[in-house]
């Protein structure tokens, strides 16, 4: 333990600009060499253009009809549904974490919550927002 003293003598006693020059140096490094090599490959490589590389990428599927045909809206409203329910059950973590704190309060607010959730979900199903047959 007669080393930790030492420890401290040798540290520095604030941050100051100089104690970050060695890891400016080493970025403007790595970018300058990261540099270098994509324009020393796009000057050294081949450039063959065929008309198999000018050709978009389909993963090896042949593409067939058009990119903007139209999408049922149920996939989308399903979508948005998840992400604001999902969104809701965050807010349960704050509580789950202070509940002691909170008290018979913060329960009721928690309740209340849920109240408000459940019917916005039944509300939900109600309206058939979940039902994919039509």
């Amino acid at each position: 333990m007669n080393w930790i003293p030492q420890l401290l003598e040798i540290a520095p006693a604030a941050n100051t600009a100089d104690n970050y020059l060695p890891i400016a140096i080493q970025l403007i490094f790595a970018a300058g060499f990261v540099a270098f090599m994509i324009a020393f490959s796009a000057w050294a490589g081949p450039k063959r253009k065929t008309s198999d590389k000018l050709e978009n990428f389909t993963s090896g599927i042949a593409s067939h009809g058009d990119a903007r045909q139209p999408m049922a809206i149920k996939y989308f409203l399903v979508a948005i549904l998840f992400v604001l329910f999902d969104v809701e059950v965050i807010f349960f973590y704050p509580y789950a974490i202070n509940f002691k704190e909170l008290g018979w309060e913060g329960f009721f607010a928690v309740l209340m919550f849920v109240a408000f959730f459940l019917i916005g979900f039944i509300y939900i199903i109600k309206k058939g927002a979940l039902n994919w047959e039509d």
